[in-house]
């Protein structure tokens, strides 16, 4: 093969911007199965300060792939021993890191399309001139430079959706804990359903985080949050023309998570005509952009999340069945929050800090009796609504504890009312019996009080014998002392 490397007479002036590259080094590999290309592409890039180490074959690259560790990797198309494409497919799943430059004699546009589809960062066509070798090899340690700082900064905020920060001790928790560990590294769709404010975006993040996808793009959206008109723009894309307002192409929430995961939240606000094409990516991977006769192959994992019941929306035909069961692989419940009552503090105390490291206010706690009117509160907004509350205590609070009247009037309210179905002081819910205890003393006393303490009145009044009635005053402490006869 023609080395396709200019040897006859001086070679291009170097354009002055190359010669003042910046001077960011990198190791570069460098596969050629011609010795002279090896030779004169490894000067050019020496003097650039790379360290740069050759190899004639295929085999010789990946032996020095597992052998080091390389920045960049620079190799022909086509290689005595291989496809140069072969090569590309194999760093691309094992050394996923490298950035690589292809290189060919046959400069065509399918060639190029080729090699970048097999994981080319770049494509240079041959003869390759010194100073083209040096601008793609400094693009591309640029480039690297970039992932690495990406790398480093998703591993800062990687902590914010690991399964310690998903907080819960009680048994349901512990049972969505254990659905996380078993589904995450699958390719299984999960169907996550729990009322409003119960976390199902952050264990959708969970899972994307917890799986061999947490390196590519995670894709959330609300299919309740965008008009029905142009929900499927959104999601699948869409072609110049295809709408008013269609000026260019554009690229849809699939498109963009390819090699990654897209959560789908309200799910069950889909329109039919969504839905069936949900159900054929779910099923294929594939879809057309809106106006468009394109077909396009995506890999993807689907999360979807819902509030409503589903299932019954099947059965009134307000949602397809067909989508329903291919949704439906992995059901994951999250309890509401009244279900969770030992969690609260736990949540409140997270909340807490997660807020006063923000304000830097030093604040240390929550009052026994705040404690408890959160723990009798119903929450219908769940955790969402106490992270807002414990938020508004923060700011609110004047003292070093978030006391009762930090809490919002409602919340109070609502509390109190309902605190006749907890135990005093233990926050554990009451019996049926011991629920029933108050409202039936208040009952008596009020029949009593009414009639001057008749019991004879009191009872025929409240339709019950004097026996029972004088059993219950006593029990209630309702007697009253009797008064000293007159003498």
């Amino acid at each position: 093969m023609n080395a396709n490397v200019p040897t006859d007479g001086p070679i291009s002036p170097t354009p002055p911007d190359a010669a003042a590259l910046p001077s960011r080094k990198a190791r570069v590999l460098l596969v050629d199965d011609e010795r002279l290309v090896r030779d004169v592409l490894s000067a050019a890039l020496a003097t650039d300060g790379h360290e740069v180490v050759a190899a004639a074959s295929s085999q010789e690259a990946l032996a020095e792939l597992r052998r080091s560790t390389f920045d960049v990797m620079i190799t022909d198309m086509i290689l005595g021993d291989a496809d140069g494409t072969d090569l590309l497919r194999t760093v691309a799943q094992q050394f996923a890191d490298l950035l690589v430059v292809a290189m060919s004699g046959f400069g065509t546009i399918e060639s190029a399309v080729e090699a970048i589809k097999a994981g080319a960062f770049d494509f240079l066509v041959k003869p390759v001139r010194p100073d083209q070798i040096r601008r793609v090899v400094h693009r591309a340690v640029e480039q690297q430079a970039l992932l690495r700082a990406n790398r480093s900064l998703r591993r800062v905020l990687e902590p914010a959706y690991t399964l310690d920060t998903v907080i819960g001790r009680t048994h349901q928790m512990q049972r969505v804990f254990d659905l996380i560990d078993a589904v995450a590294d699958s390719k299984a769709t999960v169907l996550i359903h729990g009322e409003t404010g119960t976390g199902k975006s952050l264990i959708a993040r969970v899972i994307h985080q917890r799986s061999q996808r947490r390196n590519r793009p995670f894709i959330e959206m609300s299919c309740g949050a965008i008009p029905e008109t142009l929900l499927e723009s959104e999601l699948f894309g869409h072609a110049r023309g295809a709408f008013t307002g269609a000026l260019a192409d554009k690229d849809g929430k699939f498109r963009a998570a390819d090699g990654g995961t897209v959560f789908l939240d309200e799910i069950s606000s889909a329109s039919p005509s969504l839905q069936v094409k949900l159900l054929r990516v779910l099923q294929e991977r594939q879809f057309e952009p809106l106006g468009s006769n394109r077909t396009l192959t995506v890999d993807v994992r689907v999360i979807l999340a819902t509030n409503c019941d589903l299932q019954a929306l099947v059965e009134k035909g307000a949602f397809r069945a067909d989508l329903f069961y291919r949704i439906n692989v992995v059901n994951l419940g999250l309890p509401p929050l009244r279900e969770r009552l030992t969690d609260i503090p736990l949540l409140a105390e997270h909340f807490l800090r997660k807020y006063t490291h923000q304000s830097g206010r030093r604040i240390l706690g929550f009052t026994e009796e705040a404690l408890q009117i959160m723990q009798r509160y119903p929450w219908p907004g769940n955790v969402r609504e106490l992270e807002n509350c414990v938020e508004r205590a923060v700011v609110l609070t004047r003292g070093d504890q978030i006391q009762k009247d930090d809490l919002p009037p409602p919340l109070v309210a609502a509390s109190e009312a309902s605190s006749v179905l907890f135990a005093a002081g233990s926050g554990r819910p009451l019996t049926l019996r011991e629920a029933l205890a108050e409202p039936e003393r208040r009952i008596i006393q009020a029949a009593l009080e009414a009639n001057g303490w008749n019991r004879q009145k009191t009872a025929q009044v409240l339709d019950v014998n004097r026996t029972t009635l004088y059993k219950k005053m006593k029990r209630y402490g309702l007697l009253r002392p009797s008064r000293p006869r007159s003498t």
